[in-house]
């Protein structure tokens, strides 16, 4: 991993609202029908992955799974491109574009408590990511979209990813060549969020803040005095947040007064530090690596030099080796037009508000389908698992983590829309709907819909 409501100008949501007519709302109510047909079908899915975890490079099990399901309604399916990888080819009856969408297979290490009735059943692994939730949603995507392949226009790509908690299986993907024989136009793909479940939330640009890894050589001569005083110097020298936010409480990530979806959240414009130091003796050097997370890319560029002068204020210029940057890993990129794309069909299809929150990038978390964004345009979203009521906090690599599986129908009703928009008639998909001003967010509430829908 490693958060979405989504907002646009009320007066785009009404003036959207009145151009519907009953043949614009006849495939998104299909697509719930079917969406609820399967539910108790993708629950039991989910569960038997979440039962049978399976880490990073060793997902055998759940990719002959995920396997099995495609095939059983008639994907063509490749497997083993890389490691344990799975794709799945859903060709429409119409020619058109070529859509990805993305999910990933592995589970954590660790002995995280697991509340679930279906806990996990091979110690020390457990689904603590919600990557079980995605493989869920991304095969019940794929049965509804295989339901209407007639109608589509183009070809949708389910990429079913090995190894993305260790930040390596996109990447040896696209290197050896995925998308060599079938080249998606565009890419999606989405992780579930500690956010109510039933909100989805997206903006342009970064998801996630940029991570980066320092590392600080020194002659061996600190004592453990100046050592500690060093790296309090570094974090009070470099660390930066709005006045009185605490953008590294991930727990304030779904307040509704300071979490992301507010106007004035707590995450935006900030550096932040690990509250750790890597610390230890390499060749006769000392060498400190820390983590860092920066929000703005101009930023990165300056940062080195900004170690340098906080060692040298220290009193240590003299022991000082060298300052680098030993990981730089890419950062989730949303396609600006392909964002703009998915808020007006989101909101067209299942909106109950709108509303102008500015939004914040999540520290801490990365998702290496920055990896795929950096060939193909695409679109990440964040979606809600937690429900308060039910005692269920989808707070992602935590203890307890549990998530609502209500939030499996929302997202394969809500992507299966969204992608079935992208295949549509060609040209109505290619064009780019009009844009919203400043507007980059949108609020959707997709369970509020369902449940209002079926009381009427």
């Amino acid at each position: 991993m490693k958060l979405l409501i989504i907002f646009s100008s009320i007066f785009g949501l009404l003036i959207g609202g009145c151009q519907h007519n009953p043949s614009q709302r006849t495939a998104p109510d299909a697509i719930q029908v079917q969406t609820d047909g399967l539910f108790e079908k993708l629950v039991a899915v989910r569960r038997d992955i979440h039962q049978h975890p399976e880490v990073a490079g060793h997902e055998s099990r759940t990719a002959a799974t995920i396997s099995a399901h495609l095939i059983a309604i008639g994907l063509e399916v490749q497997a083993g491109q890389y490691g344990h990888s799975v794709i799945g080819i859903l060709r429409g009856g119409h020619p058109g574009k070529t859509v990805a969408w993305r999910a990933e297979l592995d589970a954590l290490p660790g002995d995280f408590r697991d509340p679930a009735l279906f806990r996990s059943q091979n110690p020390g692994v457990h689904h603590a990511c919600g990557h079980d939730v995605h493989i869920a949603i991304a095969l019940g995507i794929a049965e509804v979209l295989a339901k209407q392949r007639d109608s589509l226009h183009g070809t949708v790509v389910f990429v079913f990813q090995p190894e993305e908690e260790t930040f390596k299986g996109a990447k040896a993907l696209m290197d050896r060549g995925i998308f060599s024989s079938i080249t998606p136009d565009e890419i999606y793909g989405l992780h579930v969020a500690p956010l109510p479940v039933g909100q989805i939330v997206v903006r342009a640009d970064e998801m996630y803040a940029y991570a980066r890894r320092v590392s600080i050589r020194l002659k061996n001569e600190l004592s453990k005095v100046d050592i500690v005083q060093l790296t309090k110097n570094l974090n009070s020298e470099l660390s930066r947040s709005r006045t009185g936010a605490k953008p590294w409480q991930l727990q304030d990530i779904s307040d509704p007064a300071i979490g992301l979806t507010s106007p004035s959240n707590a995450f935006q414009d900030y550096l932040i530090m690990d509250a750790t130091f890597d610390a230890r003796t390499e060749n006769g050097d000392l060498v400190l690596d820390f983590n860092l997370y920066e929000t703005t890319a101009s930023q990165l560029g300056g940062i080195i030099s900004r170690v340098e002068r906080v060692i040298d204020a220290s009193g240590h210029k003299r022991q000082l080796v060298s300052v680098s940057y030993v990981q730089e890993n890419p950062t989730v990129l949303n396609n600006a037009a392909l964002t703009r794309f998915a808020i007006r069909t989101l909101q067209r299809s299942r909106s109950v508000g709108a509303v102008r929150p500015t939004f914040g990038q999540v520290p801490f978390f990365n998702d290496d389908f920055a990896y795929f964004q950096q060939k193909i345009p695409g679109v990440y979203f964040f979606l809600g698992g937690s429900n308060a009521g039910k005692g269920l906090i989808a707070m992602n690599h935590a203890p307890d983590f549990q998530v609502d599986e209500e939030s499996i129908r929302v997202g394969v009703s809500s992507f299966s829309s969204l992608l079935v928009a992208r295949l549509g008639t060609p040209g109505q998909a290619e064009q780019e709907p009009p844009a919203d001003g400043a507007i980059s967010i949108a609020l959707f509430d997709a369970h509020t819909y369902h449940r209002k829908s079926h009381r009427e």
